[in-house]
């Protein structure tokens, strides 16, 4: 099944970032920041991503924790957690890009750009914990998979309970249908890519668990 739905949406996400620069060139500038304002089509939903990718891990950690230490949830939960670390990435480049000609400034330590850097900063501190944690290494990473989750809605909500550099979130809601529309396509975009890499690097971690389990047995 993978084998036909995993190059579907490769196909499907390779259209849609052909055809994204052309719909983002007719978007309208924004009237106060003019053509570096278009970065917010990728900007926002790699971060849209990112932020599911942490849902995807914590939940997957919490399953893994709570529901009998089923294999399949931890190789979830790691290709959630690398994933986050890669789009994540991608949003803390973007962002001061646009920051600096939006702000004037590369980075501002205001609570949704420390909280996001703080939430990356725990993904890549479960990589590196599965990398070098040794045996266990999957419990303890679980955990802080879940806590790492728990931070995506103060990401989310604090731009409205303090005063940042970033707008509310009802920004997209309140976008022109000119602006809203490749807006959806860079949403639309994101996902299917994210879905295709997930399904990809569960795939290829449970090979991964199938070798490891192949070497046990002829040392056996």
């Amino acid at each position: 099944m993978q084998r036909v739905v995993v190059p579907g949406l490769l196909a499907v996400a390779a259209a849609l970032f052909a055809w994204a620069p052309f719909a983002i060139d007719a978007a309208p500038y924004e009237s106060t920041m003019g053509l570096v304002q278009k970065i917010f089509y990728f900007h926002v939903p790699a971060a849209m991503t990112a932020m599911l990718s942490a849902f995807v891990c914590g939940i997957a950690s919490a399953m893994y924790l709570w529901g009998g230490r089923r294999p399949g949830a931890d190789r979830v939960a790691l290709a959630g957690a690398e994933l986050v670390v890669v789009f994540g990435l991608i949003v803390l480049v973007t962002g001061p890009l646009w920051a600096r000609k939006a702000w004037g400034v590369w980075w501002q330590w205001e609570a949704r750009l420390t909280i996001t850097l703080v939430m990356w900063m725990i993904f890549v501190a479960y990589l590196l914990l599965r990398r070098f944690g040794g045996p266990g290494s999957e419990v303890m990473a679980a955990a802080v998979g879940i806590f790492g989750m728990a931070l995506v809605p103060f990401v989310y909500w604090s731009v409205n309970v303090w005063r940042t550099l970033h707008p509310t979130t009802d920004v997209a809601r309140s976008l022109p249908p000119e602006m809203a529309a490749p807006f959806r396509l860079g949403i639309a975009a994101f996902m299917a890519l994210y879905a295709a890499l997930l399904l990809v690097r569960v795939r290829l971690e449970r090979s991964r668990a199938a070798l490891d389990e192949a070497y046990a047995a002829l040392e056996d």
